[in-house]
């Protein structure tokens, strides 16, 4: 669930994003960016959209390993960039998971060069 970037950063069909949003995330769930923050399953989808729309359509978001949680606390390591490329970006993904259903997600950026 958590682990799988794709069914959501990947998704460009906004209906199929947003229903895998519903499977994944708590109804009034939380999207923490460092600019700004979504809750509910239209926002965060909506600030999916937006985040592609300016990304090639060859950009791709890829887990770095396995997500790995306890006690209702997740992480996920991922990098995003063209296939075969050197990453363009690189992240971490922290989530607050409540009976299956993410409740917050927090995503951190990494700096360049880092």
């Amino acid at each position: 669930m958590f682990g799988d970037v794709a069914r959501v950063f990947g998704e460009r069909d906004a209906e199929r994003r947003l229903a895998a949003i519903r499977e994944i995330y708590a109804a009034d769930a939380t999207l923490h960016e460092p600019e700004y923050s979504s809750q509910g399953h239209e926002a965060i989808s909506q600030a999916v959209t937006g985040l592609l729309g300016h990304l090639p359509p060859d950009f791709a978001f890829h887990a770095v390993r396995p997500a790995l949680g306890h006690n209702g606390v997740g992480r996920l390591q991922w990098r995003g960039g063209k296939v075969g490329e050197v990453p363009a970006v690189t992240g971490l993904d922290v989530a607050h998971v409540e009976e299956g259903l993410i409740r917050t997600l927090h995503v951190f950026l990494d700096q360049p060069g880092a």
